[in-house]
C-alpha cells in the first residue's frame, strides 16, 4: 500500500499517459521519412509474409496490426507472439517464400525478444527483420545479423522517442507509438495522408484524456465504491487486440484485484460469457465499420437487457455510444479501427491508473513484491535444434 496523499498526478504513469498527443505530434515529422524508408526497403525485398513480433503488450499490437492489414490479399499478415515461437519453434517451418519479422519491444530485452532473434540467427537466416523499440540501447537495437555463410537476410531499426521508454509498469506510450509506427510503415494510406491522420489522432487524444477522468470516475471513486471485481473488455476486428491490452491494463495496475477479461463480440456468447456477473463491468468498443457495428450494439445491449444498464459501457465514435472518442475526425479516418484503436485504448490507460490509485496501490509499480517485474527477464531458454 501507498500513502493516501500522494496524488494520481505524481506519478511517472499518469504523466506518460498524458504525454501522448504531444509524442506523437512531435514524432510524425520524422515519422514520414521513416516510413517512406521502410516502405521502399519492403517494395525492394518483397516479403510474401509478414509476421508480427512481441511479448504481452508488444504481441497485441501484432493482433490489432494483422487484423488490419488483412484486406491486403498480396501478403500474408500474422500475429506470432515470441513467447509461442520460443516454445513452439517446430511450429512455424520455414516457407518457400520470403519472410519479414518484425518485433516490437519496450526494453528490447525481455528473456523471449532475445531467444527468438538467437533462434532467427541461427534457425532462419534468410528472414528480413524489422526491429521497433523504445530503448536504443537494447538487444533489439543493436541485433547483428547472423553469421551464416549465404544468409540472405537484410534487417532494418526503427528507434522510437526516447520518452515512449515508460518508467512505469504499464506500457502506455510505447504500445501506442509503436503502434503508430507500424501503421504508417504498412497501411496502404500515403504518406500525407498518414501526416494528416497523426495530427488528427493527437488533437482527438488531447480533447479525450481530458475528459475522461470525470466520465470515468462513477467506476473509481477514492473510497474504491461502485468498483467493479471483473472489468471485461470486447471488442471486432483490429479493436481484438485493444480490447485485449485494455484488459491487461486493468489486471495488472490493479495488481490481480480486479479480475479482467476479453473477447470478440460474438465470440464471447460461446462460454466466456459465464463471467459476467452483478458486481462486473462490460465495456464494448463500438467499430467504425457499419455492418460490424451492429453484432457490437447487439452483445451491448443483451448485457444491458441481463445484468442492467449500468453494468455495460459502449465506447466509439457516433451517437450510440455512450463515451464518445472523438467528433468531427475526417471520413478516411472515421471508418478506420485499426488507427482508431489508438483512441479506444485510452480509456484503459485512465481506469487502470484510478483503479491503481483507489486501491491504494503504487501505480508505478503495482508488484512490490516481485510477483510481476517491468522487464520479464532470466527466463530459462533451451537450445532449439531445428
Amino acid at each position: 500500500m501507498v500513502s493516501s496523499d500522494k496524488n494520481l498526478t505524481d506519478w511517472h504513469t499518469h504523466a506518460e499517459i498524458y504525454a501522448q498527443p504531444k509524442i506523437w505530434r512531435e514524432w510524425a515529422d520524422e515519422l514520414e521519412n521513416v516510413a517512406d524508408d521502410i516502405r521502399k526497403w519492403i517494395e525492394l525485398r518483397q516479403p510474401k509474409e509478414i509476421w508480427f513480433c512481441g511479448a504481452g503488450t508488444s504481441a497485441f499490437i501484432g493482433e490489432t496490426l494483422s487484423a488490419h492489414l488483412g484486406v491486403d490479399t498480396t501478403r500474408i499478415y500474422r500475429s506470432i507472439p515470441t513467447t509461442d515461437f520460443v516454445s513452439v519453434a517446430y511450429n512455424y517451418p520455414q516457407p518457400k517464400h520470403r519472410v519479414l519479422v518484425v518485433s516490437f519491444g519496450r526494453s528490447g530485452e525481455s528473456s523471449e525478444t532475445i531467444a527468438m532473434l538467437d533462434m532467427l540467427n541461427q534457425h532462419y537466416a534468410d528472414f528480413d527483420r524489422l526491429n521497433i523499440t523504445c530503448n536504443r540501447d537494447s538487444h533489439l537495437a543493436n541485433c547483428p545479423l547472423p553469421q551464416i555463410s549465404g544468409a540472405k537476410c537484410a534487417q532494418k531499426t526503427i528507434i522510437l522517442p526516447d520518452e515512449t521508454l515508460d518508467k512505469g509498469f504499464a506500457m502506455t506510450s510505447s504500445y501506442t507509438t509503436m503502434l503508430m509506427t507500424a501503421l504508417a510503415c504498412f497501411d496502404s494510406v500515403s504518406l500525407p495522408q498518414v501526416k494528416r491522420i497523426m495530427a488528427e489522432l493527437s488533437a482527438a487524444a488531447e480533447t479525450l484524456l481530458a475528459r475522461l477522468p470525470t466520465q470515468l470516475a462513477k467506476y473509481t471513486n477514492p473510497q474504491g465504491k461502485n468498483m467493479p471485481n471483473r472489468c471485461i473488455f470486447l471488442g471486432s476486428g483490429a479493436l481484438l487486440g485493444t480490447a485485449r491490452e485494455s484488459a491487461l491494463k486493468i489486471l495488472e495496475l490493479a495488481a490481480g484485484q480486479i479480475i479482467t477479461q476479453w473477447d470478440s463480440c460474438l465470440g464471447f456468447r460461446h462460454g466466456p460469457k459465464a463471467v459476467v456477473n452483478q458486481d462486473s463491468h462490460v465495456f464494448v468498443f463500438i467499430s467504425n465499420h457499419a455492418y460490424t457495428r451492429q453484432y457490437d450494439l447487439d452483445i451491448a445491449e443483451e448485457i444491458a437487457a441481463q445484468y442492467g444498464a449500468e453494468n455495460v459501457t459502449t465506447i466509439g465514435l457516433g451517437p450510440e455510444v455512450q463515451i464518445s472518442l472523438a467528433t468531427g475526425l475526417s471520413a478516411q479516418l472515421a471508418v478506420n479501427d485499426g488507427w482508431c484503436s489508438l483512441l479506444y485504448v485510452l480509456v484503459s490507460h485512465i481506469l487502470c491508473i484510478q483503479f491503481s490509485q483507489a486501491l491504494g496501490l503504487n501505480v508505478d509499480n503495482p508488484f512490490d513484491a516481485g510477483n510481476l517485474t517491468r522487464v520479464v527477464a532470466g527466463v530459462k531458454i533451451y537450445p532449439y535444434a531445428k
